[in-house]
């Protein structure tokens, strides 16, 4: 009996331990959306205060509305093209790399590998003026093309979660589709891509929140307000010169989590199976 009073009043404990961090941790994020509902002015002088004693749902009006004619629609439109059509390109490039460093044998091929996987250590801080200079000569600054046309190059870690999946394949599969009379493509699409689809999804996953919360490369690339994607948008609302509106900021800011928060509710458990069951193991 004393067992069970002790094991019980441990996980008391534990749960009460685990509900105390999980409330620090989204507290960030509830004085946000309680901040979206307060008057602008009120903001940061009742910042104890996490919910308003008069909700301003006005803030989402005003913030939707934007700055300069341009709306929030706008900004939600841009980003969901250079989001959508990125991951769509770092998906497919990065199966296809995958399936070559995983099944085909060429030459060099680890030195290529090892190549592609010393690119994962390089810091932003570090390409980023020589992608500059190569993106400027190239005629592509104010475009989305910096932003999108890289990624159908393939992404480094994206090859390498997805090559580890197709290593736990067994290769008897493709000698089965090669008696067949299947090449290398017919493999590859019609086996291996339906297998690693968890992996993929994954990677997906990573791809849109990345692309989503990108903000120095669009501050890098993109000059014109009307191409500017929401991250981007969302630094406009605080002027040093002028009232900012912060009531409208964290409206807005508000609104730009929810894809992030329900393409994470409805694909969370492939990012589970892609990555335990995906094999980071070897």
């Amino acid at each position: 009996m004393d067992y069970r009073k002790k094991k019980a009043r441990n996980k008391i404990i534990q749960h009460t331990l685990l509900l105390l961090f999980t409330l620090i941790m989204l507290y960030p994020l509830i004085w946000m959306v309680g901040s979206s509902f307060k008057e602008s002015s009120s903001v940061f002088v009742n910042a104890h205060q996490i919910f308003p004693d008069e909700w301003h749902f006005s803030n989402f009006v005003q913030g939707w509305e934007g700055f300069g004619g341009i709306s929030f629609a706008t900004f939600y439109k841009n980003t969901f093209i250079i989001v959508i059509i990125a991951t769509i390109g770092s998906i497919l490039s990065s199966t296809f790399i995958a399936y070559g460093f995983a099944r085909i044998n060429f030459k060099f091929k680890k030195t290529w590998f090892a190549i592609m996987m010393m690119t994962m250590m390089l810091p932003f801080e570090m390409i980023m003026i020589p992608q500059y200079v190569m993106f400027n000569w190239f005629g592509w600054i104010d475009t989305y093309l910096p932003l999108i046309l890289p990624t159908f190059f393939g992404v480094p870690f994206f090859i390498f979660l997805i090559m580890q999946f197709i290593r736990t394949i067994p290769k008897e599969l493709d000698q089965a589709a090669r008696i067949d009379g299947c090449n290398t493509i017919t493999i590859f699409t019609r086996i291996i891509v339906p297998l690693v689809m968890p992996a993929m999804m994954t990677a997906a996953i990573f791809s849109f929140y990345w692309r989503w919360d990108d903000f120095m490369a669009p501050l890098l690339y993109i000059q014109s307000p009307s191409k500017y994607p929401v991250s981007l948008a969302l630094k406009l609302f605080s002027d040093p010169e002028a009232v900012t509106n912060w009531g409208a900021m964290f409206a807005m800011t508000t609104l730009s989590l929810l894809p992030i928060v329900i393409i994470f509710f409805i694909f969370q458990r492939y990012i589970v199976e892609g990555i335990s069951t995906s094999g980071l193991k070897g």
